[in-house]
């Protein structure tokens, strides 16, 4: 393994940890703004600091999914092989629909500013991709998957 692909893998481990918190901080003044009865102003930008992140760890996982990484393959006998199978598939697929979800997300909230429908929307589908994103997320006790927590 190359030194280009450690770092970038140390880099997109890492950056998940600035997601998660982002995603969660989002979630968590969405809920308590829509609870409070706080008008949504077109933008947050909380939850717009959480969108860019996920588009940057979205990056920088193509850059290990299409170039880099050795357990990504495209060939015949991917779905046989558990850890090759969830990196080449299940793990690429969650993150994908978890980006859009957030991302169509954003964008609906900022729309819905003068309907007080924005913290609901945010709240939403930053949860629905957040639990995407945990579930497609190589953690060190799943087996057989070499996740690590950095």
């Amino acid at each position: 393994m190359g030194v280009l692909y450690t770092a970038v893998q140390h880099a997109h481990s890492g950056l998940r940890w600035i997601v998660l918190v982002l995603l969660v901080a989002a979630i968590g003044r969405a809920l308590s703004r829509r609870s409070g009865g706080t008008v949504y102003p077109g933008k947050d930008k909380l939850a717009l600091l959480g969108l860019i992140s996920v588009h940057v760890q979205l990056l920088l996982g193509l850059v290990l999914y299409l170039w880099l990484s050795p357990y990504v393959r495209f060939e015949g006998n991917v779905m046989a092989d558990p850890q090759i199978r969830f990196y080449t598939v299940e793990h690429f697929a969650g993150m994908i629909i978890a980006v859009i979800l957030i991302t169509i997300g954003y964008s609906r909230a900022k729309r819905q500013a003068e309907l007080n429908k924005g913290w609901k929307t945010i709240a939403l589908f930053y949860g629905i991709g957040l639990a995407i994103i945990l579930l497609s997320i190589p953690w060190p006790w799943r087996e057989g998957l070499m996740g690590g927590w950095f």
